[in-house]
């Protein structure tokens, strides 16, 4: 890892950070599921881990809406997910060259299912804490996952190969240099 890639992994916690404090006032509508995603493919699923975890333990530790440990650490593990996937995507060497309408689909649909998984994990999480059972309290939290899960189907289709294309043009990454 040189300091130029460091660099960008620095910032990119920073952004999702940033991000999650602008868009605080619109609910479930964040950019720090994204930043996770593109920082396992750019860099690896490890790196994207780290950058999910860690962009959680501190977003986490100062939100907003207040702090509560099991949903901390349930928030934290399920961003890491979208680390690992960015990174397994990356592996498959898929080419996102050129942006195709089947591409917007694809990463639309894989933002989607990997927001299901994130909300399902968190909403068990927020049930445990509050001692509800688990079936009412997705009912309960349903409009807000479901604007969760279709503003990410949105951010993954729409802004995934901009900002991938964005970070190799800048030079921080490139095929050939990546996990070396």
């Amino acid at each position: 890892m040189n300091s130029k890639n460091t660099a960008a992994i620095a910032i990119l916690v920073a952004l999702s950070i940033g991000t999650n404090y602008a868009l605080v006032g619109i609910y479930n509508v964040k950019l720090m599921d994204l930043i996770t995603f593109v920082s396992g493919f750019v860099f690896g699923p490890f790196v994207g881990v780290f950058v999910g975890v860690f962009s959680w333990a501190i977003y986490g530790v100062l939100n907003p809406y207040g702090f509560v440990l099991q949903i901390w650490v349930a928030t934290m593990f399920s961003e890491a997910v979208y680390g690992v996937a960015g990174g397994l995507l990356h592996m498959v060497n898929t080419n996102f060259n050129g942006k195709s309408f089947w591409h917007v689909v694809f990463l639309g649909n894989l933002g989607f299912l990997l927001t299901l998984v994130y909300d399902l994990i968190t909403n068990i999480a927020y049930a445990h804490v509050l001692g509800q059972d688990v079936l009412i309290a997705m009912v309960i939290g349903a409009p807000f996952t479901l604007t969760h899960e279709l503003s990410n189907a949105l951010l993954f289709g729409i802004c995934f190969i901009p900002l991938t294309t964005t970070l190799k043009i800048m030079g921080v990454y490139s095929i050939a240099n990546i996990r070396k």
